[in-house]
């Protein structure tokens, strides 16, 4: 989200997201999460505004079809709290992100029968440090990232396959 000339926040979501998502609770810094995300699914909620968010103005998805993260230090931050640092690249530019996530549950999947984690967190990155600085100052440079992740392990044939 991000602050529009000072009358709202608005929202876009990212529609399909593809990663792994390693995590150790006897030791978290053993823990690791790489994504991908495909621009083609971001979601504004308007034909127009989609159009927008591709365009050369802000994502630019003609030539920079895909953001990614890869994280490069996990911690624990207390309580069921970790702090994931990370790379974060949009548009070809990348910055170090933190991501403040809190670990929701980590057991086997009531309806899937397979290890199951869910977490959230959250983050806040200037656009204009990938390059995004379309409307900049009346469209506001800090974007507030929420993360909603239910993961569950994959089946074991097709991590076999991803492997090689």
């Amino acid at each position: 989200s991000w602050n529009h000339f000072g009358y709202s926040n608005p929202y876009a979501n990212f529609g399909d997201v593809d990663g792994t998502l390693v995590y150790d609770a006897a030791d978290v810094a053993k823990s690791s999460v790489e994504v991908t995300l495909p621009l083609s699914g971001l979601n504004g909620f308007s034909d127009k505004f989609n159009a927008h968010l591709r365009s050369a103005d802000i994502f630019d998805i003609a030539k920079f079809p895909a953001a990614t993260f890869k994280s490069t230090k996990v911690e624990s931050a207390g309580n069921g709290k970790l702090k994931i640092t990370g790379d974060l690249t949009i548009k070809g530019i990348t910055k170090s992100v933190v991501l403040d996530a809190t670990l929701n549950k980590a057991s086997e999947h009531p309806m899937k029968k397979v290890p199951a984690i869910g977490f959230d967190a959250t983050a806040k990155i200037k656009r204009s440090d990938f390059g995004m600085n379309y409307g900049i100052p009346n469209i506001g440079d800090v974007v507030k990232i929420r993360i909603d992740s239910e993961t569950i392990q994959a089946a074991p044939a097709a991590a076999e396959a991803a492997k090689s």
